[in-house]
């Protein structure tokens, strides 16, 4: 097998803990100019946007000088520029790290805050944000927790090992377990393991069940409920990690996870800085042996979900 050679390093630094766009150019194509190429590919962006920053000498080949606006195309040259970051609102919520060594950090995320850098939310994620606040450039995800869930994500130190402890969330040799607060139904027998086809369709919101072959398994077990409220803690251990799989197994249990906003049913768009009612879905357990180290490694969230210990404030009433 060839195997695929690594692209240069970036030779623009981040910014706001953000990595430079890295744009390969095609093998073959009718472009005269890497400038008509990227008009076409950048389609999306603003009128006179790419134009504007090879203007500006924005625009930088795997030297670090800036790519002429008339430079031929070169089929699979690299290019880099910064994308313009969106406005965002920033999550009014403390991100705070639970475990620091040379090779690894754990973080324990606040709700609405994505892990990873993704269409509106760029600046305003867990990476970016400890990048900054750590002093980490080189920091890298493992693996993503939705934006709308709380607690543990594992991110990498050092890029030549991140492959390592991506592998362990590839291979389920990753044990983690999730706290979720819902309806209380008496009639539902616990604990009990779910099994279901998940499908989930680019440019549709909410993922769906099929007919077919299992590829998503979670377990469910009841923590405890109250009659004051009807609501129920619940532990949820996911076998599998297809996308929004635990909202989509509690919502077919007929107990959706409380301020869900896709499950059961795809409500509005939520308003940019309307931060009430998280959803109350925990990642609160990380457990895993150091494919480097070789330490054992058990990690817990000490967050609390809202609609729990405070009903009427997370609410908002």
């Amino acid at each position: 097998m060839r195997r695929r050679t690594p692209p240069p390093p970036a030779p623009l630094p981040q910014r706001r803990g953000v990595d430079p766009v890295r744009v390969r150019l095609p093998a073959s194509g009718p472009w005269a100019t890497v400038r008509e190429h990227l008009v076409e590919r950048l389609s999306g962006a603003a009128p006179g946007a790419v134009e504007a920053m090879f203007r500006a000498g924005e625009v930088v080949g795997a030297d670090g000088r800036p790519v002429a606006p008339d430079a031929p195309f070169e089929p699979g040259m690299f290019v880099w520029f910064h994308r313009e970051l969106p406005e965002e609102v920033p999550v009014p919520f403390p991100l705070h790290v639970v475990h620091r060594d040379e090779h690894i950090v754990v973080a324990d995320k606040p709700h609405f805050l994505a892990t990873t850098p993704r269409g509106t939310h760029v600046a305003e994620t867990a990476l970016a944000r400890l990048r900054r606040e750590l002093g980490l450039p080189t920091l890298s995800a493992a693996h993503r927790l939705d934006r709308l869930t709380a607690g543990l994500v594992l991110f990498t130190v050092r890029p030549e090992e991140r492959g390592r402890y991506q592998t362990l969330f590839r291979d389920r040799r990753v044990r983690k377990e999730y706290e979720a607060v819902a309806p209380y139904d008496p009639r539902l027998a616990l604990p009990r393991t779910v099994r279901s086809r998940i499908v989930k369709e680019r440019g549709v919101p909410a993922a769906r069940e099929v007919p077919g072959e299992p590829n998503a398994v979670t377990r469910v077990g009841l923590v405890e409920h109250r009659a004051a409220d009807g609501l129920a803690r619940y532990r949820l251990v996911p076998e599998t990690g297809q996308t929004h799989q635990l909202r989509v197994h509690m919502s077919a249990l007929g107990v959706p996870i409380l301020g869900d906003p896709l499950y059961p049913v795809v409500t509005g768009p939520v308003p940019a800085g309307d931060f009430r009612r998280p959803l109350q879905l925990l990642a609160r357990t990380l457990e895993f042996t150091d494919p480097v180290t070789g330490a054992e490694h058990r990690f817990r969230s000490r967050r609390v979900l809202g609609a729990w210990v405070d009903p009427r404030e997370w609410a908002g009433r």
